[in-house]
């Protein structure tokens, strides 16, 4: 009798277990009914590239001066009156004033070259300016840099020569609208491919990108007038593109 009633005791344990498993097991089944994989739209993302050219029509320019003297203020002052020379002559020749800005100002002192054992000393200080032109009329350009040339004397220093286009918008319109086609078409592709339709758009993001063409940078002889600077624009490339998602149908 003692058997059999520890025996009968045990039941209720087991059909606890017994339910709480069959709970359990529910449960796992109602989860995993609840993901609906469908909520997500189908889509297909591309990159599409257009690419156009114009020709510059601005020139940028650095031109700088250089004095050495012995002392700080004579070195200042032979460079300001060269820059202001330099300045005349460019606005003579075509360059609107509010084109030209001042891009650096310094002065640093030159030491001597000591014998063995000896202390450097300041023999003179070198000071230089330098202006920021920019050239809207790129058929002046040649008589431009010609006459700051020989404004400046043979200290004089061209550098930093580049070619822009000063209203690319005209442009940008034509790679933007190249880009989505080239965009659209590679989605269709891709759709087709796939035994779908495409969509409409989801997102778009877009980038740009365009180079100013540099030209070499120059040194000009003082007391000679210096001759026509060749100036050559060439083409600029414009890049535009387009990361585009469409859906899938």
């Amino acid at each position: 009798m003692n058997g059999s009633s520890r025996v009968t005791a045990r039941r209720p344990a087991f059909r606890a277990i017994s339910v709480l498993a069959a709970l359990a097991t529910v449960l796992l089944v109602v989860s995993g009914c609840g993901r609906d994989t469908g909520d997500q739209p189908r889509s297909v993302t591309v990159v599409g590239t257009g690419q156009v050219t114009g020709t510059p029509d601005t020139l940028r320019a650095d031109i700088g001066v250089e004095a050495t003297a012995p002392d700080v203020t004579t070195a200042l002052n032979e460079t300001s009156a060269k820059v202001t020379a330099v300045t005349d002559a460019v606005v003579a020749a075509g360059v609107e004033r509010k084109d030209v800005a001042t891009q650096q100002v310094s002065v640093n002192p030159q030491y001597t070259n000591p014998s063995p054992g000896a202390t450097s000393e300041v023999g003179g200080y070198l000071a230089t300016n330098t202006i920021r032109v920019t050239i809207r009329d790129i058929a002046k350009a040649s008589a431009v840099l010609s006459a700051a040339a020989t404004a400046g004397g043979d200290n004089t220093r061209i550098s930093n020569v580049s070619f822009a286009i000063d209203d690319d918008s005209d442009l940008l319109d034509q790679a933007r609208e190249a880009a989505f086609t080239d965009a659209r078409g590679r989605a269709e592709q891709y759709a087709n491919l796939a035994g779908d339709s495409l969509g409409k758009v989801l997102t778009i993001t877009e980038s740009t990108s365009g180079q100013e063409k540099s030209a070499a940078p120059g040194t000009f002889e003082r007391d000679v007038a210096a001759a026509p600077v060749p100036v050559e624009p060439g083409q600029q490339e414009l890049t535009f593109t387009v990361n585009v998602t469409f859906a899938l149908d």
